[in-house]
């Protein structure tokens, strides 16, 4: 049988010798590299004791940002959504009434926002795709729980108390902290 590339292949047959015959140097490279390992230091952390270090960067739960007034920054453009890789947030969106002024910043708002955090990859995509700056992941640990439904978060989860700030500027770049400096520009009003 001619191959693809027309190179034909040398097989070698070469007889075994005694001592590769019966394994034995295999096994005794196999037991010493389990002894190298036995005097390594353990990769694991006692985590009741001793608490791992988390980066400044480290991405964690999600937060849904008020701006200075306590209004809600999501205005449900749905930009966050399409960005997902892993299709875990959905909204849907609804139109402001006359006296909810203070609660949203523009005309259309979340009425619902949902993620799915047994689908979050914790890309922080979503955070990049965000025109008003509205979602970021922070520090904090995901909580844990035993049914699927308390994974889903919807607002009530997710949007920051307002005496409760969460403060986001380390997730912030120097050319966006600069950027925002600039308060003529509308994005920043």
């Amino acid at each position: 049988m001619e191959s693809l590339s027309h190179r034909s292949k040398v097989v070698s047959n070469k007889k075994m010798t005694f001592l590769e015959r019966i394994y034995l140097p295999a096994v005794l490279s196999g037991i010493a590299i389990t002894i190298k390992h036995l005097f390594r230091r353990k990769a694991t952390v006692s985590y009741p004791e001793v608490k791992r270090e988390f980066s400044k960067i480290w991405r964690g739960h999600h937060v849904l940002k008020r701006d200075d007034k306590g209004a809600e920054r999501c205005t449900a453009c749905g930009l966050c959504a399409v960005a997902c890789p892993a299709e875990a947030i959905t909204m849907t969106a609804a139109e402001r009434k006359k006296g909810e002024e203070n609660l949203y910043r523009e005309e259309k708002y979340a009425s619902t926002y949902e993620i799915n955090m047994l689908r979050c990859i914790f890309c922080g995509l979503c955070e990049e795709a965000c025109p008003k700056e509205a979602i970021f992941l922070t520090d904090r640990l995901v909580y844990t729980d035993f049914a699927r439904d308390g994974f889903i978060y919807g607002k009530d989860k997710l949007v920051e108390k307002v005496d409760e700030r969460i403060d986001v500027t380390v997730r912030q770049t120097p050319a966006v902290l600069e950027f925002k400096k600039h308060k003529q520009l509308s994005h920043n009003k």
